[in-house]
């Protein structure tokens, strides 16, 4: 109801809006309070008052939009968009890594390599997609953009595992991807985070 609503548009009274969903009052508060601070509703007192739709800023929406992802789609759809949204953000993330990446992130990276060799190595998908987790959270936190690392940090627990026999090919991926931003090979570690 509230996300259908144009802004300003009068929703009703709590009490109109309480019973119109046969809530206690205690949950109906509790539903405000949260619809409040989400920026998705605003009350106004007096005659003529009540709730109403609130005016979203875009990053609000985008926020709202963000939560939203767990209750629009199954999983396999939610899985996929996220998924090719991730990988659309790979290369703006390499991007930044190439120019600010330190010796001692580089070395970080390395690190969760190794983990990410074992997991392959094993042919274990679930643990392989934590440590492709692990590496790939590292890499983004490299990046001075905050958005731009909350949208992927977001995104990462959604896509699914790879496949037993994606493992070993998307391991020598990630140490390609990570030999080109130490030596600051611009035209290869692009290709390969497109290729992700």
């Amino acid at each position: 109801m509230v996300m259908d609503a144009e802004p300003g548009e009068r929703l009703g009274t709590k009490e109109e809006l309480r019973t119109t969903c046969g809530v206690s009052v205690g949950t109906f508060n509790e539903t405000l309070r949260l619809l409040q601070s989400r920026g998705l509703v605003t009350v106004r007192p007096g005659p003529g008052g009540g709730l109403f739709a609130a005016e979203q800023s875009p990053m609000r929406r985008l926020g709202n939009s963000v939560l939203a992802l767990d209750t629009h789609q199954p999983d396999d759809a939610r899985a996929e968009e996220a998924r090719r949204i991730r990988d659309a953000l790979g290369p703006l993330l390499v991007e930044d890594a190439l120019w600010h990446a330190s010796p001692a992130d580089v070395a970080e990276l390395r690190r969760e390599l190794t983990g990410l060799a074992k997991t392959a190595e094993e042919s274990d998908p679930a643990a392989f997609a934590a440590a492709d987790h692990r590496l790939r959270t590292r890499l983004a936190a490299i990046s001075p953009n905050t958005l731009l690392r909350s949208l992927y940090a977001t995104l990462l627990p959604l896509t699914e595992p790879d496949a037993v026999e994606q493992l070993q090919d998307r391991y020598e991926q990630h140490t390609a991807l990570i030999d080109a931003i130490e030596s600051r090979d611009r035209a290869k570690a692009l290709e390969l985070a497109r290729l992700d």
